[in-house]
């Protein structure tokens, strides 16, 4: 019996014109959380960015998922689901037959089935990762998991976009409340 195929056109449009027309990096990755869980039928979807400096990941957006699953504590990169970090893309099509999670129970607790967990990337390094999670065991088709591929690297661009750009808007603020002190000093 073949694998569904859920990722098709439509999700790509209407993930990409939310990407596309946002500017505020928080915003745009709670709408996409969203979107994902809407458009997939999923339980839950968290997008995470990666703190290199204490080697974990930090949600940046959920959707779906409970505050005390967010909160069971920090998600080591060495430890949570691993591999996505080496840049490849992990499947647990069935959470109560994987030694793949840092949380087991916790997982189980809030009713997680599968977990499907992409690397978010730009210019080949990873920024963070993309976890959707599903309520039951789930068979996820290769075409899906390259179109999660395609998606994730994405996001990754809007994700490095946003920041450069709010970074850009705030050294142009700073430069435009210096500007009339540089102005008096020269007269």
């Amino acid at each position: 019996m073949p694998v569904e195929e859920k990722i098709d056109i439509d999700i790509f449009k209407v993930v990409f014109r939310a990407i596309a027309q946002s500017d505020n990096l928080e915003i745009m990755a709670n709408h996409l959380t969203q979107l994902l869980v809407a458009a997939l039928e999923i339980k839950g979807c968290t997008l995470f960015a990666l703190n290199p400096e204490i080697e974990e990941l930090e949600v940046l957006a959920s959707f779906g998922m409970s505050m005390k699953y967010l909160n069971k504590g920090p998600l080591l990169i060495g430890k949570s689901i691993g591999a996505t970090l080496k840049k490849q893309p992990i499947v647990i099509r069935d959470v109560t037959t994987t030694d793949q999670l840092q949380y087991p129970d916790d997982a189980k607790n809030e009713g997680i089935g599968a977990i499907v967990s992409v690397p978010i990337q730009f210019y080949s390094k990873v920024i963070g990762a993309l976890r959707l999670y599903h309520h039951k065991a789930w068979e996820v088709s290769d075409k899906d998991i390259d179109s999660l591929l395609v998606l994730a690297e994405n996001i990754g661009l809007a994700m490095t976009y946003t920041r450069m750009l709010n970074a850009f808007n705030t050294i142009k603020c700073a430069v435009h409340e210096v500007q009339p002190v540089w102005l008096k000093s020269t007269e």
